[in-house]
C-alpha cells in the first residue's frame, strides 16, 4: 500500500511540472425577456420548437444539415453539421408541459467553457395572443458581462427572427 501511495506521490509531482492552472472567475447572470406574438400557446410552443432552423441563425456551421428541439423530456436542442451525423448538443431539455412550459439545460454557443445554463420558455394566453417569455440563469467560468452579451443575443432571436417569422406565418 505504502508503495502504491508513493508512486501516486510521485507521478502527481511529475504530472504537475507539465500542468498549467489558470485561475478563473466565476460569475452569474439571469434575464427574462418576453414577447407578445399573435397565436395560442399551442401554435408558439410548436413554432419555438422542432425544426427551429427558419428562424434560429447562431450555428458552429454554416449552414448546419438541421437544427431542432426535441420538446420532451430528454429531448436535445440539437445541431446536426452534415449526412455523416456529426453535430452538437446544444442543451438537454429537463422539463416539458406543452403547451405551457419548456426548459432546458446546456451552454448553448457557451459550449467549451465551464457554464451551466438554464432556458426556460413560458406560454401564457392574452386575448387572441400569447406571452412567450424567455428566462436564462447562467452561471460559471465566464467574464463579467457575458450575461448582457447573451441577453442581447436573445433579444435577437426573440424580436429580429422569431417574431417575424411567427408574424409571417412560416410556422404553419
Amino acid at each position: 500500500m505504502r508503495i502504491a501511495l508513493l508512486t501516486m506521490t510521485v507521478l502527481l509531482a511529475a504530472t504537475s511540472a507539465f500542468a498549467e492552472v489558470k485561475p478563473v472567475t466565476v460569475n452569474a447572470f439571469s434575464f427574462t425577456f418576453p414577447v407578445m406574438l399573435p397565436g395560442t400557446p399551442t401554435e408558439i410552443f410548436d413554432a419555438a420548437t422542432g425544426d427551429i432552423s427558419g428562424w434560429w441563425d447562431h450555428s458552429f456551421t454554416k449552414p448546419p444539415k438541421a437544427f431542432y428541439i426535441e420538446p420532451k423530456v430528454g429531448g436535445g436542442f440539437i445541431e446536426i453539421f452534415d449526412d455523416a451525423g456529426n453535430g452538437a448538443r446544444h442543451a438537454t431539455v429537463i422539463v416539458c408541459d406543452r403547451p405551457k412550459m419548456l426548459r432546458f439545460d446546456g451552454p448553448l454557443g457557451l459550449s467549451g467553457t465551464a457554464v451551466q445554463m438554464v432556458h426556460t420558455y413560458t406560454f401564457e394566453a392574452v386575448g387572441d395572443s400569447t406571452r412567450f417569455t424567455v428566462a436564462v440563469s447562467g452561471s460559471g467560468a465566464i467574464e463579467a458581462g457575458i450575461g448582457a452579451i447573451v441577453e442581447s443575443v436573445w433579444k435577437h432571436f426573440l424580436i429580429e427572427r422569431f417574431k417575424p417569422y411567427v408574424e409571417a406565418g412560416k410556422h404553419k
